[in-house]
């Protein structure tokens, strides 16, 4: 595979909480792993729960802030590979507030958390879901694989 384009902006107030480089190391990971042709080109973004808000309320008129957001450029069966060879798959958004929050409740780390952001977001944007009891589940054995990965090859 092609080596990704992977835009990653830490948002002031979180730059000392999470590495950009770290960040896109765990998206490179994950594209590693998933079969696409052509270059995988996304952005990710690390912010506050005030930003995360605003999406949420703006693009699915959920007026709360949440986790994760992804915004898929390609929807559909299959990915068509353009002329420029770049495979534009979206964004995702986490809320490093929300992540802090869920670790704290499960006991465990924030980097985990943010890890399985990380990876469930790209996972929407590489096409999985979780409207079904069987896609939740092909998902989330996804997940555990890719996080079973970055766990033995990405230190946070």
């Amino acid at each position: 595979m092609p080596q990704p384009l992977i835009g990653v902006e830490i948002d002031d107030g979180f730059q000392d909480m999470v590495e950009e480089e770290w960040v896109r190391a765990i998206a490179q990971l994950v594209l590693e792993q998933e079969v696409l042709k052509g270059t995988p080109e996304l952005g990710i973004l690390v912010t506050g729960d005030d930003e995360v808000r605003e999406l949420n309320r703006q693009y699915r008129n959920i007026d709360s802030t949440t986790d994760v957001l992804s915004f898929a450029l390609a929807e559909g069966a299959g990915f068509m590979t353009p002329p420029d060879g770049l495979v534009h798959l979206g964004e995702i958004i986490v809320s490093y507030p929300q992540a802090e929050r869920q670790a704290l409740e499960e006991g465990k780390d924030t980097s985990q958390e943010v890890s399985l952001l990380l990876v469930h977001g790209l996972l929407h944007l590489l096409g999985y879901d979780h409207a079904d009891p069987e896609e939740e589940q092909q998902m989330r054995a996804r997940e555990k694989v890719l996080l079973q990965a970055i766990s033995q090859g990405i230190s946070a």
